[in-house]
């Protein structure tokens, strides 16, 4: 039997939905199979993530990707050409051995995840397989979408400080039905914001959603319920929120500038007791805390048991930071963005530790995306059981809606919807 082997790479520097440059990487197998990639970038960013390389200067505001991509060109390509696409772990573990350094800030996070992508994608299609099959022969879960439908934050230029108020329809039959109520329940939102603050208010933030004049949590979960209402879905819809908390700490006079006051950990965590008593189908709460406030994390998530307490700044999709969450429960469950990580096997790992130790696995898109897809088999691949997608509009958005409902119809009956069970405890 003939050994595939990789036969070339490409790269393009291309525009991501933020109007930033980003990296698309061609791997081409047997010169005839090729595998196409984007890089994602995120503009809520920890400091545990693996570091992009931009150019800095003038050009695209330093923005610019050509030192990356003069990386694969000159390293990384050399070091691959002729091996076997087939053998992930050992074509990732080149790149970071390569790289030498904890972060992948020589070569570049962006650089060496657009190849682990693109080997991905080029083997699968070797193998004429679809790339959610290629990476897990047992992949059959479709995750609730966890659909950001107003924004704050970093993602909006609005006075709310959460970054995310998100819908999870749990209800819904399928991934397919999932979409049409979140479709639904966006155009009720839209009315609602229109008629009560008019055109401004439907705006559109980075994540696709709306971004009202607004600066209280507690009218922003009352409006999206409304919403869920009108649309006849609140009854089968539950709510996760992401607050992006390491952007409101001030490490200076330690305590969190959130909502025109400054509160310490302690005040944080009151004050989301009294937002969960008022909502109680929040039932997922993202990064509440800083991402160095260890003992913070511990109480909240003793506090908050029977939620998600997903850390997604605290952990960085990072192996090592996942197993101290473990081991001193700073959290309850894991986001999984892999370009935090940088390459397709370590984030594999990341969610198959987490789940492991009995820690759900949130994947997630970044607020910078192209019209690439790939996060949504690699969700099927992992069976997660959420995935935070994003608002309802845009192509960077849409794009992996659409793809689920692909992967959906192809399994067929085989094809499971996590619904209620999003925690994992799936057949």
């Amino acid at each position: 039997m003939n050994r595939h082997c990789i036969t070339g790479i490409k790269t393009l520097e291309i525009m991501d939905n933020r109007g930033n440059p980003t990296i698309r990487t061609y791997v081409t197998v047997d010169e005839c199979f090729t595998g196409i990639a984007d890089v994602p970038s995120g503009s809520s960013t920890g400091s545990f993530e693996a570091k992009e390389i931009r150019d800095g200067g003038n050009r695209y505001n330093g923005m610019g990707v050509r030192t990356a991509i003069n990386h694969i060109n000159t390293e990384i390509t050399p070091a691959l050409t002729g091996l076997a696409p087939t053998n992930q772990r050992a074509i990732d573990r080149i790149m970071i051995d390569l790289d030498g350094t904890p972060d992948k800030s020589r070569l570049g996070g962006n650089a060496i995840l657009g190849v682990s992508l693109a080997v991905a994608k080029a083997a699968a299609l070797a193998l004429g397989l679809p790339l959610y099959r290629y990476l897990n022969s047992g992949a059959h879960v479709l995750p609730v979408p966890q659909a950001c439908l107003l924004n704050g934050g970093l993602h909006a230029g609005n006075d709310l400080d959460i970054q995310e108020y998100c819908v999870m329809p749990v209800g819904a039959d399928s991934f397919a039905h999932g979409v049409q109520m979140l479709s639904e329940i966006f155009k009720s939102l839209y009315e609602i914001l229109l008629a009560r603050m008019g055109k401004t208010a439907t705006n559109s933030s980075e994540d696709g959603g709306f971004a009202p004049p607004l600066s209280s949590s507690f009218e922003a979960m009352e409006i999206l319920e409304q919403a869920a209402d009108r649309a006849g879905y609140v009854d089968k819809v539950c709510y996760g929120l992401d607050m992006a908390a390491s952007g409101l700490w001030d490490p200076e006079k330690k305590v969190y500038q959130f909502e025109g006051k400054s509160r310490t950990t302690e005040e944080m965590i009151q004050w989301t007791q009294q937002l969960t008593r008022a909502y109680p189908k929040i039932v997922s709460i993202e990064d509440p805390l800083d991402e160095k406030d260890y003992s913070g994390w511990t109480e909240f998530t003793r506090q908050f048991k029977g939620r998600l307490v997903v850390g997604d700044d605290i952990f960085a999709t990072n192996p090592g930071r996942i197993r101290k969450g473990v081991e001193e429960q700073l959290a309850n469950a894991v986001l999984c963005k892999v370009n935090q990580i940088g390459t397709v096997t370590e984030a594999c790992d990341a969610a198959l530790m987490a789940r492991a130790n009995g820690f759900p696995v949130v994947m997630s898109v970044r607020s910078g995306e192209t019209e690439d897809a790939v996060l949504s088999d690699i969700s099927v691949a992992l069976n997660a059981g959420l995935f935070k997608t994003g608002g309802i509009r845009g192509s960077d958005r849409g794009t992996n809606y659409n793809r689920f409902i692909e992967i959906e119809d192809e399994l067929g009956p085989l094809a499971v919807y996590a619904g209620h069970h999003y925690k994992g405890k799936l057949n």
